[in-house]
């Protein structure tokens, strides 16, 4: 990347307080582009609907922040910037509300990280929580899937390590810059996950570690991942962020049943009362989530539609939910036809249900793609 790159205006608006993805993306409508955003005065800023504490925010980074130096601090972490527009872009993070306009990563995310779950749990493991966090990290990571956690002591570490030692991938996705490692005894461990994944976080580089930064660092491992595991949780534990995190985009949550007079199971034991899916034996997230056959689902996402019915029903589903009926209507082939083929295309990585029988599409159909009459 060189240094003019227009993700350096990505940096800038980042370190804006108050412009997160609802304002940005207001202001990329208006604007036509990030490099006008940036350099507009303040008149059309206020244009926009802007207050004016927010204009000032902006004109004072504007003023004070270098963007090529911005620029060149990345490129010495040893670090990538992954924008909404990117193809490198999480897909299923890009599923939930206000997905983050900016990732910073250390490493890489590969398109096989999309089969991914998180497991998270207190930092005061027990011996219990331990054998647990490292069976489920260990089943997933065999199992070709990839483990999300935050890389915090106790049970992220846990699951983070065994996925590692599993010759498994894993993410983590940090509370602070990405060169900003907390708590500070893990940074063997996250150089060892960016060999074998990634590290990622939304907050620019030298953000310290802040109590107020890990809640919404929580909605980031929920949303990257399928589903949530949560292995001990007292009753106020953080993990039960990313659980209320993950039930609201649609995740399924498993929870790790306990005794019941254990400080660390109370909050597991209370996610079952309330319906997350009480977790006994690892194979029931593979079964939950349809991944028994993850190789071949793999295998098959690799494949261009094969032939005119799925090449013609790609066209029409779109990144916003499309109702099943709706397709039909558009496709005009029978429903059989078009339930039996978005099914395959679902296990090709293509499109995914996301609820009530409606359809996103996860990989868009190239442009350059065509359909010979013979197929």
């Amino acid at each position: 990347m060189v240094l003019n790159d227009p993700r350096r205006y990505w940096l800038g608006f980042n370190l804006v307080k108050g412009i997160g993805s609802v304002r940005l993306r207001q202001l990329l409508d208006h604007f036509g582009s990030i490099e006008a955003a940036w350099n507009a005065p303040a008149e059309m800023l206020y244009a926009t609907g802007l207050s004016p504490k927010l204009v000032e925010n902006l004109l004072q980074v504007r003023t004070e922040v270098s963007l090529d130096q911005l620029w060149e601090r990345v490129q010495a972490a040893g670090a990538q910037v992954i924008i909404w527009d990117d193809e490198g872009y999480p897909k299923r993070l890009l599923e939930i509300d206000q997905p983050p306009p900016v990732l910073y990563v250390r490493g890489e995310v590969l398109p096989e990280d999309d089969w991914a779950v998180a497991i998270v749990g207190t930092r005061r493991i027990t011996a219990y929580g331990r054998q647990i966090a490292d069976r489920v990290a260990g089943f997933l990571a065999s199992n070709g899937i990839t483990v999300i956690s935050g890389l915090a002591r106790g049970v992220d570490a846990a699951a983070h390590k065994t996925a590692l030692e599993s010759g498994g991938r894993t993410i983590a996705v940090l509370g602070s810059g990405v060169d900003r490692i907390y708590p500070r005894e893990h940074r063997k461990l996250a150089e060892a996950i960016i060999k074998n994944g990634a590290v990622i976080s939304d907050y620019a580089l030298g953000t310290p570690p802040d109590a107020m930064n890990f809640p919404p660092r929580n909605r980031i491992i929920s949303g990257l991942a399928q589903a949530v595991v949560i292995v001990e949780a007292g009753e106020r534990s953080g993990a039960l962020i990313t659980a209320r995190f993950a039930a609201d985009q649609g995740r399924d949550v498993f929870s790790v049943p306990g005794n019941i007079n254990a400080p660390n199971s109370a909050g597991t034991n209370r996610l079952i009362q309330q319906g997350a899916h009480p977790l006994v034996d690892p194979q029931e997230i593979l079964e939950v989530l349809n991944l028994t056959m993850i190789s071949q689902h793999q295998t098959a996402r690799a494949v261009l539609p094969a032939d005119k019915t799925e090449a013609k029903l790609l066209h029409i589903v779109s990144q916003e939910p499309v109702h099943v009926d709706e397709i039909c209507n558009h496709a005009s082939l029978p429903i059989e036809t078009d339930t039996a083929t978005l099914a395959m295309m679902e296990l090709k990585g293509m499109v995914r249900q996301v609820g009530g029988m409606h359809y996103i599409a996860i990989r868009e159909l190239p442009d350059s793609y065509e359909v010979s009459e013979g197929e």
